[in-house]
């Protein structure tokens, strides 16, 4: 047997290990179709990261920690750690001498799926969290952050769900203008250094600076970075494109205004999953004051699509907006004002005139009236898929809404609220929602419920897609606090292909 039989004999046998899951063929099968196959089996292995969540000395965070049941068994770990600053340790070190995250004290651990855990605090200080969870709590694991601020620039309700690092992310709906404060939090997971290169976007194209390129993220650390800082041109609504040339970053905007408080501002869905399909931008609340639609066509080629609101009786075109265009490479912002008229509902953009151009979008929402507006955001986000999982949830204030985005594909959805994180037991609800419509419904709650609870959106085999969304309302002071978070699929479940035996390498 010759070097070069040995070699290809190593790297099959290689192949097989890396996998885990090899398929034996014998030589007369169609090795081809066997290696074809995939497996879909639970993650092993989930990452997600909390950025720092507000410096103000009147607010309060709490974090909600879940994993749904599923059918993986068996023990896991989930937790998250304390992340270094990435300008200091709060001790004179630089970020990249800071401890690691595994050696600081876990925040709201996971003993067992199933049951939410929550912790909080109220350190204007509290730093970023990273977090890994493994084995059974792995497969869905989801961590909502929710800080309430009672005064000053930003105050409201800011929620977001602790996203997993990525290398590519899109912002809509940011802003430069004097007045807000909108910062990029930048959080690196991993043992090496992280290199960053930010650039924004006007409705003229790129903004004019040279202070976002080559931005070091230092080892288990976060670094937030002010966007007004990034450009001298003060615009209303620009576009933040985070890139990560080097490892890997969470990334989230804060954003914090005068007039109408504040809220995390999370990624749009990925640009180019538009192309075909569109964007869709679920739960508008019904008694929103003003909408803000912001997007941009990143690509080389401009983006011609089709507006419509999926309302609770089907889908209606805003008036004087039957489509809209984008200009490739600038940001386009539009005032949709009260674009519900009383009615909840969810925004879907799809291709006109056979346009195949990525897009990114998001919209602003303005609840309430004169000194008491708040405001979040809503991004274009992915179908529920498999399942998705809105973790914190109180006793009142919870809406969820679901829109099927394709007339004549009505999609059925069981909606499980878990057992409380103080006590109570777990209740199941299943909704349809006709083709082109959105539902807007107050969940279920766990009887007997004591504490924070988790919603697990799970869409019925066969029926339409369905998008998801959760508003957490938290009214005080006047204020109509609240926060939205959209609801795309956990990635919980995973497609890893088989190996098999193709002996015909052998003849080569």
């Amino acid at each position: 047997m010759n070097r070069t039989t040995m070699s290809l004999i190593g790297a099959v046998a290689a192949l097989a290990a890396v996998t885990g899951v090899a398929a034996l063929a014998a030589p007369g099968d169609d090795a081809g179709t066997t290696a074809s196959k995939a497996a879909t089996l639970p993650v092993q292995r989930s990452s997600l990261m909390c950025p720092a969540p507000t410096s103000s000395e009147v607010g309060e965070t709490t974090y909600t920690a879940f994993t749904p049941k599923g059918a993986k068994a068996g023990k896991g770990s989930a937790d998250l750690r304390a992340a270094a600053d990435g300008r200091t340790d709060g001790t004179g070190k630089k970020g990249e001498d800071a401890k690691s995250p595994k050696e600081s004290k876990p925040v709201a651990p996971l003993k067992a799926p199933g049951t939410p855990v929550t912790a909080t605090t109220d350190d204007s200080e509290a730093p970023a969290l990273i977090g890994t969870a493994d084995g059974s709590l792995a497969p869905g694991w989801t961590v909502q952050q929710t800080t309430e601020v009672s005064a000053g620039t930003g105050r409201g309700v800011l929620g977001t769900s602790c996203t997993a690092p990525d290398t590519d992310f899109w912002f809509p709906g940011a802003s430069t203008s004097p007045d807000r404060q909108d910062y990029v939090h930048l959080t690196n997971p991993d043992d090496t250094a992280a290199v960053v290169d930010l650039k924004l976007y006007g409705k003229d194209g790129a903004l004019k600076g040279t202070s976002g390129e080559d931005i070091q993220v230092p080892p288990h650390a976060s670094l937030p970075v002010l966007l007004s800082t990034l450009s001298d041109t003060r615009a209303a609504d620009v576009t933040l494109h985070v890139t990560a040339r080097e490892g890997r970053v969470g990334a989230a905007v804060q954003a914090g205004d005068d007039k109408l408080g504040g809220d995390w501002l999370p990624p749009s869905a990925d640009p180019a999953s538009a192309a075909a399909s569109g964007l869709v931008l679920p739960g508008i609340p019904k008694d929103a004051a003003s909408v803000r639609l912001v997007a941009i066509a990143p690509g080389s080629a401009d983006a011609d699509l089709k507006v419509q609101l999926a309302t609770p009786s089907g889908s209606i075109v805003p008036a004087g907006l039957e489509t809209l265009h984008l200009k490739s490479g600038t940001t386009t912002a539009v005032d949709l004002k009260d674009l519900t008229k009383g009615e909840a509902g969810s925004l879907v953009l799809t291709p006109a005139d056979g346009s195949e151009a990525p897009v990114a979008a998001a919209l602003q929402v303005v609840r309430g009236k004169g000194s008491g507006k708040e405001m979040a955001f809503i991004p274009a986000t992915g179908p529920v898929g498999t399942r998705a999982t809105a973790a914190d949830n109180r006793a009142k204030g919870s809406t969820l809404s679901l829109v099927a985005p394709q007339k004549g594909k009505d999609a059925r959805v069981k909606v499980t609220a878990s057992a409380g994180s103080g006590g109570g037991s777990t209740v199941s609800k299943t909704y349809t929602v006709k083709g082109g419509s959105t539902l807007a419904v107050e969940p279920p709650r766990p009887d007997g419920l004591k504490g924070a609870y988790a919603l697990t959106v799970e869409p019925e085999k066969g029926t339409g897609p369905v998008h998801a969304a959760r508003t957490l309302a938290l009214p005080h002071g006047g204020v109509q606090g609240f926060t939205v978070q959209t609801l795309p699929d956990d990635r919980g479940l995973v497609e890893v292909p088989t190996a098999g035996w193709n002996m015909r390498v052998l003849n080569d």
